[in-house]
């Protein structure tokens, strides 16, 4: 099995140097390289290739947002995890939005990182149902009516199958609870995930979440 060829990205060198030792010990991950600034991600990633970037949000320079942002728009983007203190930091929202497959908290245990990379590098966002229902509830406080118009006029470009899947996408199910409740098969569910992904130029599953969720449609008691 080919190793997940992974760059370490945090400003503090003893977080590198754990992070390395942590994840440097799985058999099937490899550290490509080490940045302490967003500012050195670009060049590292044309030259180290990884397929996972875990990325520290708060940087002197060049933050992890931006960072992120600009990684997130190559063709040829690897996947991207924050690292963060917070459960439910405004910040870690607009990585999402940005196309970040998830976040770690900074003391989380050493085998859930080294699973959520292994995850991430899977296709599969590092977003429990739980810290799925954390970050809604904390961009419900943020929620403009223009913002609900524009989730709802984008979301009109699917059809209603589409629909069910992006909402139950938003609720955090997974792929075989989706096809357990909509009666389909999970193949097809992947498939409407993709249509879903593509019609709404979104990077993944995550930013499916936040834009049911800036749509109101996760709301129980609203019209459907």
């Amino acid at each position: 099995m080919t190793a997940i060829r992974l760059l370490l990205v945090d400003d503090d060198p003893l977080v590198r140097a754990g992070l390395s030792l942590m994840l440097g010990g799985a058999g099937d991950i490899e550290i490509v390289g080490e940045a302490a600034d967003g500012s050195e991600v670009g060049a590292l990633v044309d030259r180290t290739r990884p397929d996972v970037v875990l990325m520290d949000i708060r940087m002197p320079s060049v933050d992890g947002l931006t960072a992120t942002e600009l990684l997130r728009r190559r063709a040829d983007a690897p996947q991207v995890v924050v690292l963060t203190t917070f459960h439910a930091d405004e910040q870690v929202v607009r990585a999402l939005r940005a196309g970040a497959a998830g976040f770690v908290l900074k003391d989380t245990a050493p085998a859930e990182i080294v699973d959520a990379v292994r995850r991430v590098a899977a296709g599969d966002p590092v977003l429990s149902p739980t810290v799925t229902r954390q970050l809604m509830a904390h961009v419900a406080g943020t929620t403009a009516d223009a913002r609900r118009a524009s989730a709802r006029a984008r979301l009109a470009a699917l059809n209603d199958r589409e629909r069910e899947v992006a909402v139950a996408v938003g609720r955090g199910h997974a792929n075989a609870g989706i096809a357990t409740e909509l009666y389909m098969s999970v193949a097809t569910v992947k498939t409407h995930v993709s249509r879903i992904l593509a019609k709404l130029d979104l990077n993944n599953r995550v930013q499916i979440a936040l834009l049911v969720h800036d749509a109101g449609l996760l709301d129980d008691t609203e019209e459907r």
